[in-house]
């Protein structure tokens, strides 16, 4: 049995009679009996009852027309329910993307994107880059916004460069510096994002390089509270540049080739993305080449 089967049902519950069935169908009276028949010996019981002037249900034959209606209902909703997620112009793209990027770049291309494709619908993840790379592995998320470059099998479309610099409280004593090294961040109680998360992988190579074991004081998954808590004179901490002076915080550029994260676009390079999905990141990519991120 098979759902043109449950179709067939439905029809000849609704008209009656087998031969006008049939030529609704687009079928003949003989096959439309066969299939009937076929569908009654695999159910081991009448489904019709034959008189003089067409057919009737018997008692297991509503019930089993009605559980057809309902089955043949959920498909053809489903199939519509698909169609619409998967309508390039008016489907579900899911989008994963770092706090760090809620208030500037994820909103400008969601802005513009909606300009682009104004039917489209897209479901957003605000997670860390751990949480992002697990969602991308499972499907929740089918783009993301992210930094660093993930391991594995991911595509990566780099969208911006951004350069850390070193945030003190207003009183510290670099607040009038124009540059620091590293290696003096040493004796800095330090404000930074938890193990695990990809900024602090960041941080601790910076550290690391310049032979320092960071002095972690606080640690918070988002960098706006991070400058926050600087701003607060709980200690220093390296955050992007344009994070600087959010609360009242004093940038200080880094004297430090690696300190720069690039934020960028990661999908699945193992599987197709789906008509909407491929969509959003072909307008990406299209922005990105007319210089519009």
């Amino acid at each position: 049995m098979d759902l043109r089967d449950l179709e067939w049902l439905v029809a000849l519950d609704a008209t009656g009679h087998v031969t006008d069935t049939a030529a609704a169908l687009g079928t003949t009276q003989p096959t439309l009996s066969r299939t009937v028949a076929r569908v009654e010996a695999e159910l081991g019981t009448r489904l019709f009852e034959r008189l003089p002037h067409g057919v009737a249900t018997t008692p297991d034959g509503d019930l089993v027309v009605q559980a057809s209606r309902e089955l043949v209902d959920r498909w053809r909703r489903l199939r519509a329910e698909l169609d619409g997620r998967l309508d390039p112009d008016g489907g579900v793209v899911r989008l994963a993307f770092l706090d760090s990027m809620a208030t500037s770049l994820v909103p400008r291309l969601l802005r513009a994107f909606h300009e682009d494709a104004p039917r489209a619908r897209v479901v957003l993840r605000q997670e860390p880059n751990h949480d992002i790379l697990a969602d991308l592995r499972s499907g929740a998320a089918e783009l993301a916004v992210t930094s660093p470059r993930p391991e594995g099998p991911f595509a990566w479309l780099p969208l911006q460069e951004e350069r850390l610099v070193v945030v003190v409280p207003p009183t510290h004593r670099w607040a009038r510096r124009r540059r620091l090294r590293v290696a003096e961040l040493a004796d800095e109680p330090l404000v930074t994002t938890p193990v695990g998360f990809g900024f602090r992988a960041i941080v601790d190579t910076l550290l690391a390089e310049a032979g320092v074991v960071g002095d972690v004081a606080f640690e918070s998954a988002d960098l706006a509270t991070i400058e926050g808590l600087v701003a607060a004179g709980l200690g220093v901490a390296l955050v992007p540049q344009q994070l600087a002076g959010a609360s009242g915080t004093v940038g200080i550029p880094v004297d430090a080739a690696g300190a720069r994260r690039t934020v960028g676009l990661t999908w699945r390079s193992d599987r197709r993305l789906a008509p909407p999905a491929a969509r959003l990141l072909g307008f990406v990519r299209a922005r990105r080449r007319a210089g519009d991120l």
